[in-house]
This record gives structure tokens, sequence and C-alpha cells, in this order.
């Protein structure tokens, strides 16, 4: 058998939590055809990769993602493909352009704003809305090649939006036939190509105007519309964000549990902020005993938002005498603050926070923390914004201030939201190897100007697995959790392992040199858009359905990237 491409002298780790072994891997035609010796195969016409020093795994699968709108107007989803991912899946949190009618487009475009921090004036000028069902923004998608495969869930915002009109924004009741409509269209959804339906519960998921999003606390009854449909269609997944803001946090689980048992399909929701770590595990391990598959999502950093002038927001973001600066760039903000009588102005004023509570963060100084070369995603509370201002003996404000104006205003700091309530990951990493929790989170293609977490693979790989002073976790443990075990989650189980037969999505990935830069802003987005940026060093090839995406970071040009229609069966192997 002559194959195209040969991956050599590499130490293999394959993606099922197996123990790392030497060897080569083959491919053809995109997929796998041969890994340790390769017996009998010819190579005499391959490219030949050489993974001499580094480790061989598969790519990996990150199955929270924002992607709905760069999806449609570019062919590279950075910052996810820049840290290894071969594969995203959009729609989360229920929000996304699709279905829509004309008449609605700047909703969702408000919507989208609003719960993603994407600017409204990028999906303006971005989109070209050819599609008005949710089949047709599927075809759109898989029109344009791109640098990873693409999954996508139908959003619930913009079905009920659909369905109800103005009822639906205003967060009215779903009537029966309203409902049963949700529940026609989410099955149609289904059989054209989606993974399942996505809904947000989220009393912090607002509008650009400030408003709860459509799907806030939706009903028990309209969750069974989603979920009756995917039984409907004949199978997919739930995927939630739970209201831990609600009294007791438990009962939102319990609610998902209830729907899932009921309607026999699975269920993924973001675990982080919600029930404690061992309260969690035991409501896991219980679905499980009633026979109920619900997935708790992870994230394996503090959940965290970058403030800076040159970001969306910073600690004076929403004080009046900042709106004079506004208008200006980094540096030049920085350069006005400096004037010690807006100085004492905007450090007397209060933030008006009444639009946007999730903007409090912003004044969180004791999880919040400067953010430099080499940055420990597990800071010290010795670092924060709060102990460095009371070792100085001046306010905590006054310190954020003064960070603000190094580096031109070019500085940024790290506000540890979530994961982060006692100091430490040690909950995070308690919950971990649980075998109903998965790693995602990232929002890769979301906050553009606030969040910059998608390149949690490379954290997982240098901080859990390589540097972390305690409770490190497996290298094998990390590609498993990295590449199979999401893949597995959301159905498309003909990836993520490096296995004869299988998807041909491969990272090369020099450890020992494996590093995150820092996050920068950049405009790269259309109508002149702003959004950070964070890249890795260490990955020595990106390998996609056979072909060699990226090297040492750098595209190649191949764009073999294209959309998943839903669920995937294993490769069956010999």
């Amino acid at each position: 058998m002559r194959v195209d491409l040969v991956i050599r002298g590499g130490t293999i780790v394959d993606g099922s939590g197996g123990k790392a072994f030497a060897g080569d891997v083959a491919v053809k035609d995109g997929r796998i055809v041969a890994v340790g010796p390769l017996d009998g195969v010819d190579c005499s016409a391959a490219e030949v990769l050489d993974a001499t020093g580094c480790h061989v795994t598969p790519g990996f699968v990150d199955i929270h993602t924002h992607y709905d709108g760069q999806a449609i107007w570019s062919d590279r989803l950075r910052p996810s493909t820049d840290h290894g991912v071969t594969t995203v899946v959009i729609g989360n949190c229920g929000v996304g352009f699709a279905p829509c009618r004309a008449d609605d487009r700047d909703a969702l475009i408000g919507l989208m704003e609003g719960v993603e921090d994407i600017p409204g004036v990028v999906m303006a000028e971005g989109l070209d809305w050819n599609w008005e069902s949710f089949a047709e923004f599927l075809g759109a998608i898989e029109a344009r090649p791109h640098d990873c495969d693409i999954g996508a869930y139908l959003p619930h915002s913009p079905l009920r939006v659909y369905v109800m009109g103005e009822r639906g924004i205003a967060r009215e009741e779903a009537t029966a036939d309203d409902l049963q409509e949700m529940r026609r269209l989410a099955a149609e959804a289904i059989e054209a190509g989606a993974l399942g339906c996505a809904t947000s519960r989220l009393f912090f998921h607002r509008t650009a105007q400030g408003e709860l999003i459509p799907t806030f606390n939706a009903s028990e009854d309209e969750l069974d519309a989603l979920a009756g449909a995917i039984d409907d269609a004949g199978g997919g997944i739930l995927q939630l964000v739970p209201n831990f803001e609600n009294p007791d946090p438990t009962d939102e689980v319990r609610l998902i549990m209830r729907v899932a048992e009921r309607h026999r399909v699975p269920a993924t929701f973001t675990g982080t902020s919600g029930p404690e770590p061992k309260i969690l595990a035991k409501l896991l391990d219980n679905a499980k005993k009633q026979g109920a598959s619900l997935t708790a999502q992870l994230f394996p950093r503090p959940i965290g938002m970058v403030l800076g002038l040159g970001v969306s927001w910073n600690p004076f973001s929403f004080c009046d005498s900042f709106a004079e600066i506004a208008h200006l760039d980094a540096a030049e903000r920085a350069e006005r603050m400096r004037d010690p009588a807006l100085r004492a102005r905007i450090l007397g004023e209060q933030p008006d926070f009444v639009r946007f509570p999730l903007a409090r963060q912003t004044r969180n100084f004791a999880r919040m923390y400067p953010i430099g070369p080499d940055f420990n995603y597990e800071p010290a509370p010795e670092d924060s914004v709060a102990s460095r201002a009371e070792a100085r003996g001046v306010s905590a404000a006054t310190e954020a201030y003064d960070l603000l104006l190094a580096n031109e205003g070019a500085s940024l700091m790290l506000v540890a939201m979530g994961n982060y309530s006692d100091g430490t990951l040690d909950p995070v990493r308690s919950l971990l190897e649980h075998p109903a929790t998965v790693l995602g989170l990232g929002d890769g293609g979301a906050h553009y100007a606030l969040i910059c977490d998608a390149s949690y693979p490379t954290t997982v790989l240098t901080h859990w697995v390589r540097d972390r002073d305690r409770g490190r976790i497996a290298l094998e443990t990390a590609i498993h959790e990295l590449s199979r075990h999401p893949a597995e989650v959301v159905g498309l189980c003909d990836r993520g392992l490096l296995r004869e037969g299988f998807k041909a999505d491969i990272n090369v990935i020099d450890l020992a040199n494996l590093s995150l830069q820092m996050p920068e802003p950049i405009a790269d987005l259309p109508a002149g858009g702003r959004r950070l940026m964070q890249t890795a060093s260490g990955y020595r090839a990106t390998i996609l359905s056979g072909q060699v995406t990226y090297r040492d970071g750098n595209p190649t040009g191949s764009l073999p990237g294209t959309l998943v229609r839903g669920r995937q069966e294993a490769a069956s192997t010999h």
C-alpha cells in the first residue's frame, strides 16, 4: 500500500489514555492506515515528517466555541488552530445566526454582541446573510474551506425568535403551538447536520442593550421541546449553560438530569461557578446511576477576562470621566490619564454597572493579576492587584490605574472570574479526571477583546503536564482529555485516536519547548475590528485530514477543513 504521508521517529500518544510508545504513523487519503511499525507500507512517494524528539498526538477537539460568524468571513479559526485544534463545535450557549428572517438580523447581532462580545459593526460587515434556515446556514459554512473541521449545534435563541418573533425576544412563555414548532424545526436542523441543540439560562448573558437573553431561565417544557427534537431526529446532544445564580445550583443540574433522562439524550453543561466539586461529582455519579448521560464542561485554568486600555474593558471603563477619552487608542488614553486632574476625577468616581452586571468583575481587584511574559495561569494571591496595593499602601484602584499606564498603555491584566475562588486550581484538579467531566469553555471566536481562553490546550500541556509543582497529570491523560474524550462526548467518534481507519487529524508537538505567547490586540476583523490573539510556539506541525495545515505555527496554505454533518461513527479496526 502506497501512502501519502509518514510521521517518523516520534513518541506516539494515541489519545486512548494508554501508555505512550515509540513508532511511526502512515496516512493515505486523509485516514490513518498504520501506527507503529510500518510493515508492508510503501513509503516511497510519501511526504515524510521527522518527529524525532517530539510527541505525536491526535488533533484536539474543542467542543465549546463561537466561531459562528468567523467561519463565514474567514477561512482560519484562530486562535484555536494555533493550539493544535483540528475540530471545533459552534452554536454554543444558544446564540448564533440561524434560523433567521431578514427582519430579525439586527436582533441576533445585538444578542451575539452582548453575550459574546463580538462588535456589532464586525458582524454587520462580515456576515453576508446568505441563509434563512439552519440548513442553509450549514451550507454557507460548508461552502468555504477552513483550517479545521466545524460541527454545529442549533442555537436556541435564534430558534425562539424565529418561531415567536417579538414575544420570543421579550421572553414570553411559549405556547403549546410554539413548542411544537420549535420541536419540528429543531428536528429538521438535526436531520440537516446539527450535532444537537444548545441553550443558555444564564443571568449574565445579556444583549448589547443589556436586556436578558430570550432563553433566560427557559422553562422545562421548552427544554423538553429541544430534547424531544433530538430524540425525534435520531440522536444528538443537548448543550446548556445553567443559571447557577438561582438559589440552589444543584436544582439546575437536577433539571438537566430530568430532561436528559426523559428523552434519552445526552447533555453537556457548563460546570464552573456551580455546585462545589464534591457535590458536582456526586450529582454526576447519581445521574449515571439513574441512566442519564450528563457531562460537565470544565476549564483547566481560571476563566479570565483580560483588561487593558487597548481592549474592551478596564477598571475605569464605566466611569463617566473615562468616556472623555474612550475614542482614543491605548497609548493616547495612557497619556491623557497621566494628567493629575483627570486622574483625580476618574479615581474619585464610582463605575456604573447597571447595564452589564458582568462588568463588576473589572473591579475584582483580589482576583486581578498583571500579565507578563511567562505568565503563570495559577497566580499566587500576593501577585493580585489588591495585594500589590496593600504592599504599596495605596488603594487597589490606584494600583490598577498605575499598572494600566505602563508600556505606553499596552499593559494587560487578567481577572480570574471563575475556577479560582480559593486562589488555586486544586478544585479543578479534583474533577479533571472524573469520567463525567470534559474540557471545554475556551469560547474561541467570542469575547474578542475581553477573553482569550481558546489557548487552553497549550496550558494543559505546559502547566498541568510539565510545569505545575504539584498535582500534575500524565501526558497520556491530557491528550485523551483534549482529543478522544471531547470527540466522544459530542458524537464525533471518527477522530481523536491515532488508530488505523480513523481520521488523520494529528499534532507533532515539541513538548519540552512548548510555550504560550503573551495575548496581544490585533485588528484583523471585518470593518477593522480588534481582538485579542494568543499564539504558541512548539507545535511543529498540525495535520488535518492528512494535510499539513501548520508548520511551526505558520500556515501552509492548505485548507482541508469542512463542515461535519451530524454524529460520526468510529472507524472499524482490525
